[in-house]
C-alpha cells in the first residue's frame, strides 16, 4: 500500500470509528467529555466528518450529530471562550459547514456572531487599557490558542466581522511596539508569568514565548495571513518586521540548519545565551510552526531571502534524525501528523526545493505499522484512555491523513484554526 493511499485508510478507519457522539461519550478519554471543545471534543470530531463530507468521503449527517452534540448545552460565551472552546469555536465549525452553502446552519451562526462580537471587543478592551497602564500581557491574551490571535482565523472567513477582525490586527500591531519593565526595554509580548501561564521562581522576570500556540508565532501568523487575504491596517508590516527581527536576533543554527528557543527567559535576554537545541519540531513550539509562520510573513512582505530562510529551516528539522527521533506522538499538536501536514502546506508555497520529497518519510514515521495499528493506538490503546481530540488526538490525525491523500483547496478551511494556511 502505497503512503496517499495508506493515509486515506487510515483516516477512514479513524472517521468509522468516530461515527457517533453517543457510543464516543461512553468511552474513557484523555481529557473527559467537552462537547464545546475544539481541542479535545465534539466539535473537533464535526470538523473532521465536515472535511469528509465537504469532499464527497461521507454523508453531512455525522457532522450534524457532531454539530447538534456540541451545541446541545446551549453555546458558553463570555471571557472563558475562545477560538478553541465555547461560542467561537461552535461558529469556526458551523461555518465551515457553511463554506459551500450559506443557507446552512445561517440562524445559529447570526446568533453566534453577536455572541462572539460581544466577547471580542470586552477582550480588545481590556487588552488596550492594560497596553496604556503600561503593564506585560498574559499569553492568554493574545496567543493562537485562548487569545485574539487565535480569534482572527474566525473574524476574517466571516464578512459579519469584517470591521472587527481589522480592530484585532490593529490590537495586534500595538502588541508588537516594545515596552518598559523595571527601566528595561523589552518586546511588547513580553510575559511576566512563566509558559505554563503561571508565575514561576524558574522565571523571574518572566519570559518572551516563540511558539506557535502560546507565543508570538500565533501573531506573526495572524499579522501575515490577515495581509494575504487583503486585511490591513497602518503599521501591520512594521509589526511583522518587527517580530522577525526578534527571531532574527534568537536564532541559531544547528547543524541541520537553523533553529529557534522555545522561549527567552530574563536571564537568557541579558545574557544573549538561549541555551541547547534544537528542540523538537512541531507546531505548538519549535521550528517547523515558527518556520511556516516566518513563510507566511516572507509571502506578505513578499520578502524571497526570509522565505527561502524560513523553507530551509523547515527542511532542516523534518530530514533531521536527531529531531524527528524527539517527537513521541501521532498528534497534530506535537507530533508527526503536525509536521507533515505543516510540510504539505509550506511545500505548496515553496519556492526552495526539497520539502514535497520529505513528506512520504514523515508519512512513514506516522504509519510505521498501518492504518489499523494507528487508529487503535489513538482510539484503544493498551495502556491509557483514548484521544478524539483536534489538538493531540484521532480527529486530527484524521484530518491531516485526509489532507496528505486529497489536498487543500479554496475550501479548505479546517486548519485555519492553527493559523498555517
Amino acid at each position: 500500500m502505497d503512503k496517499s493511499t495508506a493515509a486515506q485508510s487510515a483516516a477512514d478507519l479513524i472517521a468509522d470509528r468516530l461515527a457517533s457522539p453517543e457510543q464516543a461519550h461512553t468511552w474513557n478519554l484523555a481529557h473527559g467529555w467537552w462537547p464545546q471543545s475544539l481541542a479535545n471534543g465534539a466539535i473537533g470530531v464535526a470538523l473532521l466528518h465536515i472535511e469528509r463530507a465537504r469532499t464527497g468521503l461521507a454523508s453531512w449527517q455525522r457532522a450534524h450529530n457532531w454539530l447538534a452534540c456540541a451545541a446541545a448545552g446551549g453555546a458558553v460565551g463570555g471571557s472563558g471562550s475562545h477560538l478553541f472552546y465555547g461560542a467561537p469555536a461552535l461558529a469556526f465549525a458551523l461555518h465551515a459547514a457553511a463554506v459551500d452553502r450559506p443557507d446552512r446552519y445561517a440562524r445559529a451562526l447570526h446568533t453566534l456572531d453577536q455572541h462572539v462580537t460581544a466577547t471580542i471587543r470586552d477582550r480588545l478592551e481590556n487588552a488596550h487599557a492594560r497596553i496604556d497602564r503600561g503593564e506585560l500581557p498574559a499569553l492568554a491574551e493574545f496567543d493562537a490558542i485562548r487569545g485574539l490571535s487565535g480569534m482572527i482565523a474566525l473574524l476574517m472567513r466571516r464578512e459579519a466581522h469584517a470591521d472587527l477582525a481589522r480592530e484585532v490586527v490593529t490590537y495586534l500591531v500595538r502588541l508588537t511596539e516594545p515596552i518598559k519593565d523595571n527601566g528595561e526595554l523589552l518586546p511588547g509580548w513580553w510575559s511576566d508569568l512563566s509558559p505554563s501561564g503561571s508565575h514561576s521562581p524558574d522565571f523571574t522576570g518572566g519570559h518572551a514565548n516563540s511558539g506557535m500556540a502560546h507565543g508570538i508565532g500565533g501573531p506573526l501568523a495572524a499579522l501575515s495571513l490577515a495581509m494575504l487575504h487583503g486585511l490591513t491596517v497602518p503599521g501591520q508590516d512594521e509589526a511583522i518586521e518587527r517580530i522577525c527581527s526578534w527571531l532574527d536576533r534568537w536564532q541559531r543554527q544547528g547543524p541541520a540548519g537553523a533553529w529557534w528557543p522555545y522561549w527567552v527567559s530574563r536571564d537568557q535576554l541579558r545574557t544573549g545565551d538561549p541555551g541547547s537545541g534544537p528542540s523538537r519540531p512541531s507546531w505548538c513550539y519549535g521550528t517547523a510552526g515558527l518556520a511556516r509562520a516566518q513563510q507566511l510573513a516572507a509571502l506578505a512582505l513578499h520578502n524571497i531571502e526570509r522565505q527561502h530562510g524560513a523553507e530551509e529551516a523547515l527542511l532542516g528539522a523534518v530530514t533531521d534524525p536527531g529531531q524527528l527521533d524527539q517527537i513521541t506522538d501521532a498528534s497534530l499538536c506535537h507530533g508527526f501528523a503536525g509536521l507533515a501536514h505543516l510540510t504539505q502546506l509550506a511545500a505548496a508555497d515553496a519556492i526552495t526545493p526539497g520539502l514535497p520529497q520529505s513528506l512520504p518519510h514523515l508519512l512513514q514515521r506516522l504509519l510505521p505499522t498501518g492504518p489499523q495499528t494507528l487508529t487503535d493506538s489513538l482510539l484503544a490503546p493498551l495502556d491509557g484512555p483514548a484521544d478524539i481530540g483536534l489538538l493531540e488526538g484521532a480527529a486530527g490525525v484524521a484530518l491531516a491523513l485526509h489532507s496528505t491523500h486529497a489536498g487543500t483547496s479554496v475550501a479548505t478551511t479546517w486548519n485555519a484554526c492553527f493559523l498555517i494556511n
